[in-house]
């Protein structure tokens, strides 16, 4: 069957696209995740909606106080590169630096990796534990969702059928913030994490935790992130005994996936030493 290629001038006529031909179209943006799918017979759209002829998309912004926006259609590599980012994000920087290659961070865009919601993906945890949100339009109007909500299952996500992502907003971090992502690989020839560890860390003048995130991303159908785990810090000094017991109650908290990667007692060994690792890292950090 022939594919039709449709091309919307605005994301309106995109999301009127998307509810005129529901299960048979696919938005195409970059298209390294879906020229795959294509080419393996995993789909067989008969329409593709590209978004290349929508006007605008690209924009990266900063403002102080509110924070950056990266339209939905900026690729990983423009959003590693700019200067914005780096200087005031540099562990999300860091973060869309180790997605796959070269090649790929050209072409994929910062929209695209999120709505795959690819469990194996390195963006997403870094974007959580930053409390990102993703805006949305529909015929209905526009609409923000926190990134944590976003993400309903394997390749599932809290679009609905007629909207279209436009937009990630990552607020201003409060002063102190200091955030890594560490990403843990068992196949050398694999750009996929086997396990992902976004951590963020802020102290107090005290020296004692005020604020702490842990997202655990690639081992489960969507990151995971533990807030009672998180909670073990609240008042404490920062110490390799309260990363590792951190580190343990991630590790008994999530109920890990077996794939090609690893098998699930393995991450779940590894998901203790990865979040002790990370947060002993994001202590090492300047503020």
């Amino acid at each position: 069957m022939d594919v039709e290629v449709l091309e919307p001038r605005t994301v309106t006529e995109a999301a009127a696209l998307r509810a005129e031909h529901g299960d048979d179209a696919k938005l195409l943006a970059g298209g390294t995740a879906l020229v795959l799918m294509l080419r393996n017979r995993l789909v067989a759209p008969r329409y593709l909606i590209s978004l290349n002829t929508v006007e605008g998309g690209r924009e990266i912004t900063y403002a102080p106080g509110e924070g950056l926006r990266l339209g939905a259609l900026a690729t990983i590599a423009q959003a590693e590169r700019h200067p914005a980012v780096r200087e005031r994000y540099p562990a999300l920087a860091e973060t869309y630096h180790q997605v796959a290659n070269i090649r790929v961070r050209w072409a994929a865009t910062v929209g695209g990796n999120l709505t795959e919601a690819d469990y194996a993906s390195d963006p997403p945890a870094m974007l959580i534990a930053l409390d990102a949100r993703v805006r949305a339009e529909g015929p209905r109007g526009a609409r923000e969702i926190p990134l944590g909500e976003f993400f309903l299952d394997y390749y599932e996500t809290a679009l609905a059928p007629d909207e279209v992502l436009t937009e990630i907003v990552v607020p201003e971090p409060a002063a102190g913030t200091r955030a890594t992502y560490l990403k843990f690989q068992t196949r050398s020839s694999e750009d996929r994490p086997c396990i992902g560890v976004a951590a963020t860390l802020r102290l107090n003048d005290a020296g004692t935790c005020e604020d702490l995130r842990v997202v655990v991303g690639a081992v489960a159908g969507t990151p995971q992130r533990l807030p009672e785990a998180e909670a073990l810090a609240r008042g404490e000094r920062p110490s390799a005994d309260l990363f590792r017991a951190i580190g343990d109650a991630y590790a008994r908290g999530i109920d890990p996936i077996d794939d090609i990667r690893a098998a699930a007692w393995y991450r779940q060994r590894m998901i203790g030493v990865l979040v002790a690792r990370a947060l002993g890292q994001a202590l090492e950090r300047a503020s």
